[in-house]
């Protein structure tokens, strides 16, 4: 029988290991799936809304710290997701959460990675992940079930194999195998569900899904567009066959360049087609690619929901959601582009607009989830164009 000491010893042991691509090794306890992961390891400043970030099919093949040191104890439910299923590959908090109480809550976190095969480790200084991660940028890195495995040199050598984000196209990998329709809308806190929106006169829109999330389907829907969502490759001929009067270009993972060496004719054919065109987040970096402009890895990539951004035209600051690790390329611009909004945490370009075509676009997350509503104005500005395009048809 264990005494007082073999009991803490045991209860206290380390379960899981954060291996680093530089060697460095971090012990925890793990949470979640007890299987290994690799991915490239970010982090994200949002004090909540660790259930909408761990869906997002944006952090496909990363795994994400979560920079508070406490991101809450709402637990999951059925209604915060932003996707099926989560596509993070993992993910690092500092204090354990081993109970959840809201008044939404249904199933613990745990239980939730553990239902989606997802391996969390916990008891980690992030703090410090965090500031390597600003000195260093980008890190490949592993997350390591050490109970019944202990084989660094293996991860040492398989990090050293993935060749990470660059060059990655995840679009393919995330998008829907079917294309569907939505008409599902904004979440109504007094009945706790999303409304309906039934009005059978909408504008049809062919919405691109790259990965995105369902609450950009909800605030279109909110806008009355009748939505339509197709897959990441779809013709130029498909996506005409439905008579849209709009083009929404969605978020998704990986390396914009590597996604436009399939839909860049596409997206060309659209933009001489003179449709109206809005882009969020990969759509703003893959509308910016087929207008003639560059992308690049960024150092260090945005994601959190405190982002200030800079509205050109208007001089006014918006606070916003924001997940990225490519940017388009200021210097890459063209003449017939001009540039709308701008970050004020490090000057890279956050949005763009064509001078003569309905074409916008930009870089950060309008409809939150999590995070500020300050760029909802968006998603109408948007519905304008598309209904001034609308009776010119």
């Amino acid at each position: 029988m264990l005494d007082k000491k073999d009991k803490e010893s045991t209860l206290n042991k380390p379960t899981a290991a954060l291996l680093l691509e530089n060697g460095e090794i971090l012990f925890g306890k793990g949470i979640g799936s007890k299987t290994n992961t690799i991915g490239e390891l970010c982090f994200n400043t949002s004090q909540t809304g660790y259930e909408e970030i761990l869906t997002d099919p944006s952090y496909a093949k990363q795994i994400i710290t979560f920079t508070f040191p406490h991101i809450g104890i709402v637990g999951t439910n059925k209604l915060d997701l932003e996707s099926s299923k989560i596509h993070a590959c993992g993910c690092i908090i500092n204090q354990e959460i081993k109970n959840f109480s809201n008044w939404r809550g249904q199933k613990s976190l745990d239980f939730f990675l553990s239902k989606n095969n997802i391996t969390c480790i916990s008891n980690i200084d992030t703090r410090y992940l965090t500031r390597l991660l600003a000195k260093k940028g980008a890190i490949k890195a592993a997350i390591i079930n050490i109970e019944n495995n202990n084989k660094f040199n293996f991860f040492k050598k398989e990090i050293k194999k993935w060749k990470g984000l660059k060059n990655l196209d995840l679009a393919k990998i995330v998008t829907t195998t079917s294309n569907y329709k939505s008409n599902e809308s904004i979440w109504d806190i007094k009945k706790n569900k999303y409304l309906v929106n039934n009005n059978k006169k909408r504008h049809i829109i062919a919405c691109l899904d790259y990965g995105i999330k369902k609450n950009i389907i909800r605030c279109l829907n909110n806008n009355n567009f009748e939505c339509h969502i197709l897959k990441a490759d779809a013709s130029f001929k498909e996506i005409m066959s439905i008579k849209p009067k709009g083009i929404f270009l969605s978020n998704g993972p990986g390396d914009p360049f590597a996604t436009s060496l399939y839909v860049k004719k596409t997206l060309n054919k659209l933009i001489k087609n003179k449709i109206p065109i809005f882009g969020i987040c990969l759509g703003h970096q893959l509308i910016s690619i087929a207008l003639g402009c560059k992308t690049k890895k960024m150092f260090q990539g945005h994601r959190g929901a405190n982002h200030p951004v800079k509205n050109i035209k208007t001089g006014k600051v918006e606070i916003t959601s924001q997940n990225h690790g490519f940017e388009v390329d200021k210097s890459s611009f063209p003449k017939n582009i001009m540039e709308t909004h701008t970050s004020l945490f490090d000057g890279t370009n956050e949005g763009i607009k064509h001078k003569y075509l309905p074409v916008f676009s930009v870089q950060y997350h309008p409809e939150a989830s999590p995070g500020p509503h300050d760029s909802h104005y968006l998603f109408k500005e948007f519905k304008k164009l598309v209904e001034k395009y609308a009776k010119k048809k």
